[in-house]
């Protein structure tokens, strides 16, 4: 586990924002899996926009490491392609760009990285500078780290230097292949060395939760039971599987969505007031939060969680087909493609107050918000009609796609009459702020380059995760909570309305 001192050393984004002057010190980016889908849509358009902010030095590269058979000038063509609309920095950020083909574990491939390494350092000036990006298939992560120590390129070359590595999800499959995995990666690196990287944290509304907490008076005193009614956290995608069949039969949405994403999510709503806000402060609350979370009972999943995959149906005017129809995924698949959860959450702050958390695909449409509903006053002295527009008061986050937050309230209607109704009070990033905001990839890679651990997950971190929906693993293996049906372009199946039912609650329309 990373030190007290090592965390609190680090600098800090949420305090020093993104300005030109945050920028990476000389370094090579070595990514594995250049060639691949991850690289050309995410990574090599985070760095152009971070050469394009003038946040890369001069002493700066890449190199790519895949199975595909490239040149270097073919795998320059191919980051230049994957930015169609790069300005100058990108072209001569490009030219100093290599490359190595070869099986992540053969001997000669990580010769051949160190070869090129040392040539880099010489030909840029990166001084020895190493970040490692595993941008490949899971299973191959400890296969690669393995391999790199194999061959001395897990410590740093020189005195002063630095080596840094940083892990893609999904981090294990289970808890158990999660503490395997943790402890071949430990063998080889250190834990302040690793950095768990989810592009979630990386959000500005995400991130948003803690400055809405921590730096507006009127916002931390209601944060609590004797104010919030329930909670309500929604990662919906109106999108299918499309070609990712294969991989999501091996996944599901429990895997690759809640035990992750949406579970940081939560950490970060939970979370007390942390003595600082940096990477240790942020991190060790972000733990006990989990940690207070109620673990299932195998036999407690059936009443509290909702399985659910989805049939064919209208999206946006247009007939889908229905997962099992889907490229590469059996015609009697059991794999989830929404799942609904009501959670407990044990500690002085949240007792009694439920959390619904839902994540589907092929719902009506791409959002992903934390809505808190606060309880009503306890009185009202309108007349019966004089409020019939008047709704509970909501605070909702929107991490996707509209950055921003909205806080709904009482309001008189105008006119002769006396009548309230609920009316919204609206803040967007877009509108508020001049400065474009980085995308979440752009600011993840900054912080690995500086060595900013703050929004990357620490590894109590995964394996209290991992404890929260084995439960739900285990129950879904021994067939004990049944996969039901929704129809594409709806908000799930009907039994996950009964979670909120049971309460007296209902999922809300984004």
């Amino acid at each position: 586990m990373a030190s007290a001192t090592n965390e609190a050393l680090s600098p800090n984004p949420l305090l020093d924002g993104l300005s030109s002057e945050r920028r990476a010190p000389p370094l090579v980016l070595v990514v594995f899996g250049a060639s691949g889908d991850l690289a050309s849509r995410k990574l090599f358009p985070a760095l152009e926009r971070l050469a394009s902010r003038r946040q890369l030095p001069a002493a700066f590269s890449v190199v790519g490491v895949a199975r595909t058979e490239m040149t270097d000038e073919e795998f320059r063509d191919l980051c230049r392609k994957a930015v169609s609309d790069a300005g100058p920095s990108w072209e001569g950020l490009v030219s100093g760009f290599r490359y190595v083909c070869g099986e992540y574990s053969d001997h000669p491939t990580f010769e051949r990285l160190s070869q090129v390494l040392e040539e880099v350092d010489r030909d840029r000036g990166t001084g020895g500078n190493r970040v490692y990006y595993l941008a490949t298939v899971p299973g191959v992560f400890a296969e690669v780290a393995e391999a790199l120590a194999g061959h001395g390129l897990n410590r740093p070359s020189r005195e002063g230097a630095f080596v840094r590595i940083v892990v893609e999800k999904p981090y294990g499959r289970d808890l158990a292949s999660a503490l395997e995995l943790d402890d071949r990666l430990h063998k080889v690196f250190d834990e302040p060395q690793l950095y768990r990287i989810d592009h979630y944290l990386g959000k500005e509304t995400v991130q948003n939760v803690l400055a809405l907490r921590f730096a507006n008076a009127i916002f931390e005193p209601v944060w609590d039971r004797r104010y919030v009614e329930h909670v309500q956290i929604t990662v919906a995608e109106e999108l299918g599987v499309g070609h990712r069949g294969g991989f999501y039969e091996s996944a599901g949405a429990l895997r690759d969505i809640v035990q992750n994403h949406v579970l940081q999510v939560l950490a970060l709503t939970l979370i007390e007031p942390p003595a600082t806000i940096d990477a240790k402060g942020i991190r060790d609350e972000k733990v006990k939060a989990l940690r207070a979370v109620e673990i299932m009972t195998p036999d407690e999943v059936a009443a509290n969680v909702v399985r659910g995959q989805y049939a064919p149906g209208w999206v946006e005017g247009e007939h889908v087909p229905g997962y099992r129809e889907e490229e590469g995924v059996a015609p009697d698949s059991a794999t989830e493609t929404y799942v609904a959860m009501r959670l407990r959450v044990d500690n002085w702050r949240w007792a009694g107050v439920p959390f619904y958390v839902r994540t589907g695909k092929r719902l009506p449409k791409r959002v992903t918000e934390v809505a808190m509903q606060f309880r009503e006053v306890p009185h009202l002295p309108f007349q019966r009609g004089q409020a019939r527009g008047l709704g509970p008061n909501t605070l909702v986050l929107r991490i996707q796609p509209d950055e921003g937050i909205t806080l709904r309230f009482g309001a008189k209607v105008p006119g002769q009459e006396f009548r309230v109704r609920s009316v919204s009070m609206d803040f967007s990033y877009g509108a508020a702020f001049l400065e474009e905001a980085p995308e979440a990839y752009e600011r993840l890679l900054l912080d690995a380059m500086v060595g900013d651990p703050t929004l990357f997950i620490r590894a109590d971190e995964v394996e209290q995760a991992w404890r929260v929906v084995e439960p739900l693993l285990e129950a879904w293996a021994e067939g004990r909570s049944p996969l039901v049906p929704y129809a594409a372009g709806t908000w799930g199946p009907p039994e996950a309305d009964g979670l909120l039912a049971w309460d007296g609650h209902r999922w809300r329309t984004p």
